[in-house]
C-alpha cells in the first residue's frame, strides 16, 4: 500500500468521543438549572433531533457571522431535544442554559481522546504524512483540539460551516486536499461514519477507511 502524502481524520467517533452521553451531559447540566431529566430521555430526543436537522452549512454567509449561525443551529436541536421530552418549560431561562451547554461542548470536559490516537497520530507524523481534521464540526473544533492536546498534531483543519458543504459532499474534501497542494490518490480519509466518511471520500477520489468505533456491523 502506498504511503499516502495526508490522513485526513474526522473529530467526533474518530479521534474523540463523548463521556457518557449526549443526554447524560444534558440532563448533568439541566440539573445546575433546577430541572430534571432522564439521560435516556434525552439521548433518544437527541438523536431524532440531530437527524432531523439540515446540514451544518451557511452559504452566503460572511467568515465572522458563522460562528453565531453555529449557535443558533445547535440552540434549535437542542431546543426540539427538550421539547420532545416534555421538559422545556421547566426552564425559567433556557437562553442561559444553552448558553452554558455550548461553551461546554467548547472544552475538554465532555469529551475523551480514544486510547489508539495519540500513538497513531505520533507514528505518521514521524513518517513525514501530513495531518488533517475533515468534520462536519463547528468553529469549537480549534478549542476542543486545543484542550485535548491534539492541535499540533494537524497541519490543517476544514469544517463544513466554514467550507459550505457537508460530507459525504465531494466540496469539503475538495477544499481540504487544496489546503496540503495534494491529489485525491495521495490522500487518505478515516472516520466512523460509512457514508460520510467512506463512502463520501471513496466518491472524491480518496481512499475511505471506516473506523468501527461502537463495534457495530
Amino acid at each position: 500500500m502506498e504511503r499516502p502524502k495526508v490522513i485526513f481524520l474526522d473529530a467526533v467517533g474518530t479521534l474523540f468521543g463523548v463521556k457518557g452521553s449526549v443526554g447524560k451531559i444534558y440532563s448533568q447540566l439541566a440539573l445546575e438549572f433546577g430541572v430534571e431529566a432522564s439521560p435516556e430521555v434525552l439521548d433518544q430526543a437527541f438523536v431524532q433531533s440531530f437527524k432531523a436537522s439540515p446540514p451544518p452549512i451557511f452559504p452566503d454567509t460572511e467568515l465572522e457571522d458563522i460562528p453565531q449561525k453555529e449557535f443558533e443551529w445547535w440552540r434549535a436541536i437542542a431546543v426540539r431535544t427538550f421539547e420532545s421530552a416534555g421538559i422545556i418549560n421547566q426552564f425559567a431561562d433556557f437562553s442561559s442554559f444553552f448558553s452554558e451547554l455550548y461553551i461546554h461542548f467548547g472544552t475538554a470536559e465532555p469529551w475523551f481522546v480514544y486510547p489508539d490516537v495519540v500513538q497513531s497520530l505520533s507514528n505518521w507524523k514521524h513518517l513525514g504524512i501530513e495531518l488533517g481534521v475533515l468534520s462536519n464540526f463547528d468553529s469549537r473544533i480549534y478549542s476542543v483540539l486545543q484542550a485535548l492536546d491534539l492541535s499540533h498534531f494537524f497541519q490543517s483543519v476544514t469544517i463544513s460551516t466554514q467550507v459550505g458543504a457537508a460530507k459525504p459532499h465531494f466540496k469539503i474534501f475538495v477544499a481540504a486536499l487544496e489546503k496540503h497542494d495534494c491529489s485525491p490518490a495521495l490522500a487518505w480519509h478515516i472516520g466512523d461514519s460509512i457514508v460520510e466518511d467512506y463512502q463520501g471520500a471513496k466518491a472524491a477520489g480518496l481512499r475511505g477507511i471506516w473506523i468501527n468505533r461502537e463495534k457495530s456491523h
